[in-house]
């Protein structure tokens, strides 16, 4: 069971409150201080991505946010609900080649920042997992 978890609409103005709960709780769950940048930005980028993914594909469902406090570790995953959408592809629908191109710089942008990344596609949806090892206090 997540120790937090965040559902938004689709919408650009709700990344910034994903982000900064993100790393108010990556703080508390004892995530290096140097280390919360990386995680405001990798939330962001996958919120972002999820975000679009829903919107252009006109998804009604919310964005789901997972913030897992953990042994010596912290994790967090973003959910969409875009089924076959994990690497970025959206359905062939014409015009998909921008979103396309967003969704796969988002997660370059993500791997870059994150060393324990992995992108899960479901039938479902597609989901983003982060983790950030914790310091011991």
């Amino acid at each position: 069971m997540p120790t937090v978890e965040l559902l938004f609409s689709a919408q650009p103005e709700h990344v910034r409150t994903a982000r900064l709960v993100a790393a108010q709780v990556a703080r508390r769950a004892g995530v290096d201080e140097a280390a919360l940048d990386e995680v405001r930005l990798a939330v962001g980028e996958a919120c972002s991505r999820a975000v679009g993914l829903h919107r252009s594909n006109g998804v009604q469902e919310p964005v789901r946010v997972l913030l897992n406090e953990e042994e010596k570790k912290f994790s967090i995953e973003v959910v969409d609900e875009v089924p076959g959408n994990a690497t970025g592809s959206a359905p062939d629908t014409g015009d998909d080649t921008a979103a396309d191109d967003e969704g796969e710089m988002g997660l370059a942008v993500i791997s870059g920042l994150v060393d324990d990344v992995e992108v899960i596609e479901g039938d479902t949806g597609g989901t983003i997992r982060m983790s950030w090892p914790t310091v011991s206090a």
